[in-house]
Formats: C-alpha cells, sequence, structure tokens
C-alpha cells in the first residue's frame, strides 16, 4: 500500500516542476530565418529596388551603381574608384561590342590591342550624346591636342571616344566638338558597368576646361536635342558618367573614372599623362562671339566683294556716245562751273 500512495504523488509531482508560465500562442514569435536566407532576401530587394530605379532604355539588365543622393555633395566616400580593371575585368569587357557612325559594330579589345594600332591608346568615356559638358571637353582636349603630336611621342599615342548614346548621332556630335578622333557607341552602357563607371546628376565644382558659360551649355544641348527630332531620346542615359582608360600594349596602366558630370581629368593633365608637356589649353574663342564674328565678317567680304564687282563693270564697260548712252559711272561736275549756267 505505502508503494502504491508513492507512485501517484510522484505522478503528481511532475507537471507541478516547471515555476515559468508557458507562453501562450497568442504572444509567440514566429522563428527567425537563419542568417544567411536574411542576407539573401535583403540582396534580392536592393537589386529589385536597384533596376527599377536605375534601369535605363538601351539596358535592361544593368546593375550600374547609382551614387545615394546623401552622397552626391561629394562630402564623403562614394561608390567609384581610380582602381586599375583587372584581367578578369578586362576580359569580360573584350568582345563586347561597340558601334561607328555607320552602325558597323566592332569588338572592343580592337580598340586597344589590334595589330595595326598604335602601341597606346587613351580611351575616353564620355556622358550622353548631348552632354554639353563633354561636347566642351572633347573642344578643349582637340584644340590642345593634335593626332600628329600623338603620333611624333616616343611612344605612339592615340585617343579614342566612346559614348553611351546610339551611332546615328556620331555624325551630330563629331561636327559639334570638331574631334578628329574616332568616335563609338555603346548603347547597352555594359563597358560602363563592367569598368566600374557610375551613374549621377551633380555637376561638381567647374574644371579648368570650360570655356563657356554653364548656361550656354545648357542650351546649346536643349537646341541639339529639339533639332535632332526623333533621335531626341537616343542620345543616352542622362544619368551615366564616364571616365578615361590608358592602355598600352593591350594592358590598362591608368584608369580615373568621373564623380561628377564635369568630372574629366584636366587636359593638363593628359598631356603630362602622355608624354607631352603640362601646358594649359589655349583659350578658345566664345561660342557666341564666334557666331557673330562669322557672320561680321561674312557681311563685311560681301560688301567688299559688291563693290570690286561695280568698280570693275563701271570701269570696263564702253561707252557709247553716238547712240547717247548713259555712262555707269556718272562723274560730278565742278560746283564752280555750275554757279551762272542757264536752265532749261
Amino acid at each position: 500500500m505505502e508503494a502504491t500512495d508513492s507512485k501517484p504523488s510522484g505522478a503528481a509531482a511532475a507537471p507541478v516542476a516547471p515555476s515559468a508560465p508557458q507562453p501562450s500562442s497568442s504572444t509567440a514569435q514566429p522563428p527567425s530565418p537563419p542568417h544567411s536566407q536574411a542576407e539573401h532576401k535583403a540582396d534580392i530587394n536592393t537589386s529589385i529596388d536597384l533596376s527599377d530605379d536605375t534601369t535605363p532604355p538601351f539596358s535592361p539588365s544593368s546593375q550600374t551603381p547609382v551614387i545615394p543622393k546623401e552622397q552626391e555633395e561629394f562630402e564623403g566616400s562614394v561608390d567609384v574608384n581610380n582602381d586599375i580593371p583587372t584581367a578578369k575585368d578586362l576580359s569580360r569587357v573584350a568582345d563586347l561590342l561597340v558601334l561607328d557612325a555607320q552602325g558597323e559594330s566592332r569588338p572592343f579589345k580592337e580598340l586597344y590591342q589590334a595589330p595595326l594600332i598604335a602601341p597606346r591608346q587613351l580611351i575616353i568615356f564620355i556622358r550622353h550624346f548631348f552632354c554639353g559638358n563633354c561636347q566642351e571637353y572633347l573642344r578643349t582636349l582637340s584644340s590642345s591636342i593634335k593626332a600628329d603630336a600623338l603620333l611624333a611621342l616616343p611612344t605612339p599615342t592615340s585617343i579614342v571616344v566612346i559614348g553611351c548614346g546610339r551611332p546615328e548621332l556620331i555624325p551630330m556630335y563629331t561636327e559639334a566638338t570638331a574631334c578628329p578622333f574616332p568616335i563609338y557607341a555603346d548603347p547597352s552602357r555594359k563597358l560602363y558597368d563592367y569598368l566600374g563607371m557610375t551613374r549621377t546628376f551633380d555637376l561638381g565644382s567647374k574644371p579648368q576646361y570650360m570655356q563657356t558659360n554653364v548656361l550656354i551649355n545648357s542650351v546649346q544641348s536643349i537646341f541639339q536635342g529639339l533639332s535632332s527630332g526623333r533621335k531626341a531620346l537616343k542620345g543616352g542615359d542622362l544619368k551615366q558618367v564616364g571616365g578615361e582608360f590608358l592602355f598600352e600594349h593591350g594592358e590598362c596602366v591608368w584608369a580615373r573614372r568621373m564623380k561628377t558630370t564635369r568630372d574629366h581629368t584636366e587636359v593638363s593633365e593628359i598631356r603630362t599623362l602622355i608624354g607631352l608637356d603640362d601646358t594649359r589649353p589655349p583659350v578658345r574663342r566664345k561660342w557666341s562671339h564666334d557666331i557673330k564674328g562669322q557672320q561680321k565678317e561674312k557681311r563685311r567680304s560681301m560688301s567688299w566683294g559688291r563693290l570690286r564687282s561695280k568698280s570693275k563693270s563701271t570701269k570696263d564697260a564702253p561707252r557709247d556716245e553716238s547712240k547717247g548712252s548713259t555712262p555707269e559711272r556718272i562723274v560730278e561736275e565742278d560746283p564752280k562751273q555750275m554757279v551762272g549756267s542757264p536752265t532749261i
């Protein structure tokens, strides 16, 4: 009997043992996912937001980083650097296609390691084809660095320009900038992506190569877009910024990426980099003054030409006095002889 009495008492003590109350089902928290799953979920959300916010018309799968708004004033660090592309990076871009003005394509690697090109190439990535800042940069660069000076260097050098718009705008861009260097197009912007160039709207500080007013550049850019008609939307991604890359014997030896829409490498620095002196670019005539000067000179030459033609025609024209023809040139009579002369 004592044994049977002890069993129920032991069984009754078991459920009373836990002293803390069990949490109710209404307050129970769901189990948190593992750390790796949480990171994967965050990455998915980030990539979705990035593609929705930054995808340009020509590159649906682009993942080019965008400088956040809090970094656009460049008070802190930005997600862009001047690291030289690695061999892996160059292998990704080697076979990407660029287009010339006729729409014919060629691999990117042919610009810096083809058999019949110069041993050294400076490849300049510009913004969209209607960007007045990049157009001003190429005007200053073209007026300061000539093709014959590049070929006369100890290491012959060539310059190539690549934009992110459609290739049919290259002739307009060449005429607007008077650029003597070859210009190509990368509408997909994959070269910009893989080579680490970013996107922003920030102007930054005014560089030395800018010789015209910001307002003039803006008006000129708008006018070019409007005058191009249907091509106005084919200039390229407005936020994309570029950079400069120097290749020597097929390898990239120097790189600089833009942080603002006017952050091209100064022309004096480019001259020093490729082996020329650091002479500052010559001051070009202002765009508006140049137009007025051309028109004034044209009117002056036309008026002088008319005077010469009239003078020649009056000098060479025969005078037929028998027929009473009036000569082309009337010689003014002496006023003294005209005094007191009878009138009919």
